[in-house]
């Protein structure tokens, strides 16, 4: 049986990090609608390099190994005060999906950080792989669908995101632990 571990994100990895999860992105939605422009933040993108920069700057970031071998990551953001936390990004690289790694590296991450009161994250309508694995795999609940007609008041610089006819939809979940 693999050995799935977390280890921090060192600067010199940062660059392959924020690739390799643009590629884990791009694969999903590929998946799903093939080369549609408008599901792409920028130059063809699912996910921006922007995106992925602030969260593991505002974050902590994680690699997901298995057996010590890099196989994705991730990215949290702690409240030490409300213990309210965010899972912002997670990615298994494309080869090696449905084999339990994505899970086990969650239930690491909940091992980790015991103290947390309440989980949330978010994933884009079309995710339909992310969408079972948060609600069927992990126990997260789809609490909000946030869309052109219901944005995030949490965030309001994603606000014209969601008024503009190119955004389709993001669910947000949220797993109760305590």
């Amino acid at each position: 049986m693999a050995i799935i571990t977390l280890t921090q994100l060192t600067e010199d990895d940062r660059e392959q990090f924020i690739l390799d999860n643009q590629r884990a992105f791009k694969y999903g939605a590929t998946e799903e609608f093939g080369m549609r422009d408008n599901h792409f933040e920028e130059d063809g993108e699912i996910i921006s390099r922007k995106t992925i920069e602030n969260s593991i700057d505002h974050g902590t970031a994680y690699r997901i190994r298995e057996d010590g071998r890099i196989v994705g990551g991730l990215v949290l953001k702690i409240n030490e005060e409300t213990q309210h936390n965010e899972l912002e990004l997670l990615f298994v690289n494309p080869g090696i999906h449905s084999k339990g790694i994505g899970y086990a590296a969650w239930k690491e991450v909940e091992r980790l950080y015991p103290e947390t009161e309440i989980w949330e994250t978010c994933t884009p309508y079309f995710e339909t792989r992310n969408i079972h694995f948060y609600v069927n795999k992990c126990g997260f609940h789809i609490v909000e669908f946030f869309n052109k007609h219901h944005s995030d008041s949490r965030h309001p610089e994603t606000g014209s995101e969601y008024e503009s006819g190119d955004f389709d939809g993001m669910f947000r979940f949220v797993k109760q632990m305590k």
